[in-house]
């Protein structure tokens, strides 16, 4: 066997061996990786935002018109999403939609308040006072709505009489006593019907202080008196509860179920300080929960 030929041309004392990195790219092709920066990127610094506005409790427009359903809505489970984070464009107010059952109410501003004067829950305000008037925290008709002129009463505010017809009869004198002996200041109230034949009817009732309305919603939910056309009704947590309430307030709610006369009566309590709200809805057993809900949600805005 011949041994291979040395080469003989290296001079003396210089290494045959490349260095370590000229080794590895002669092995690597040319340029198939790209140099990593010998320094890190530098970023400028991020802008901050700006301030957040606060903004007027008084003047606070609504959100109430469409996002004040959340409060409720999101209660229901019953395959509606109303939460704007949840909305597609078509879902959106003044965009095409598909009718989900929703009432279209006029733009709802909360009535402004005397000069210096707090608002219901704002510390300090220990009888949880409100001062804006009355008549003005009713929530409005919806468009379509034909106005029931029974509940107009003279110059907006509603006699006594015709709010405790609402009841039936034989507990009328409890609730007239509760009434005067709770320090009743105002009643005033709206009643619509809308074209299906779903009749509404809101009662707003002020008393001298938070605790005095307070004290006569728990003598209402306890049996004091029955609501007209309601004897069978019950607690219905699908339709709201005080989990989806505003805060400072707390809802009540009741409907009849199966089997209902000629009508299904739908109707809550809303305590906010010292007003409590009843919200009435009847209709044939057809119409969906939706407008109950929708119309409940939107006093309680007014009302927080």
């Amino acid at each position: 066997m011949t041994s291979q030929p040395t080469d003989q041309s290296t001079e003396p004392g210089r290494s045959t061996e490349r260095p370590a990195d000229e080794a590895a790219s002669a092995e690597q092709p040319a340029n198939r990786f790209p140099a990593p920066p010998s320094h890190p990127p530098v970023y400028p610094d991020p802008v901050p935002p700006p301030p957040a506005v606060k903004k007027d409790r008084r003047v606070l427009r609504a959100a109430l018109r469409w996002t004040a359903a959340v409060v409720v809505f999101a209660a229901v489970g019953a395959g509606v999403a109303y939460g704007v984070t949840e909305q597609k464009r078509g879902d959106l107010p003044g965009l095409a939609t598909k009718s989900d059952g929703r009432w279209e109410y006029p733009e709802i501003v909360r009535p402004p308040l005397p000069k210096d004067a707090p608002a219901a829950f704002a510390e300090g305000n220990l009888r949880e006072e409100h001062f804006a008037d009355l008549r003005e925290l009713v929530l409005p008709a919806p468009e379509g709505a034909r106005e029931d002129k029974a509940l107009a009463g003279k110059d907006g505010w509603l006699p006594t009489a015709t709010y405790l017809k609402t009841y039936e009869k034989d507990g009328r004198g409890d609730l007239a006593q509760a009434l005067k002996d709770g320090g009743l200041r105002h009643i005033a109230a709206r009643g619509w019907t809308m074209p299906d034949g779903t009749r509404t009817s809101v009662y707003l009732l002020r008393f001298n202080t938070g605790a005095f309305a307070r004290e006569y919603r728990t003598q209402l939910v306890t049996g004091l008196a029955t609501l007209t056309g309601a004897p069978k009704a019950e607690r219905d947590y699908s339709l709201g509860g005080n989990a989806f309430a505003v805060p400072h307030t707390h809802l009540y709610v009741y409907g009849e179920q199966k089997p209902y006369g000629k009508e299904r009566v739908r109707y809550a309590y809303v305590e906010a300080g010292d007003v409590l709200a009843l919200v009435v809805q009847s209709d044939d057993g057809h119409a969906g929960a939706v407008p109950f809900r929708q119309t409940l949600a939107l006093q309680n805005q007014l009302l927080g």
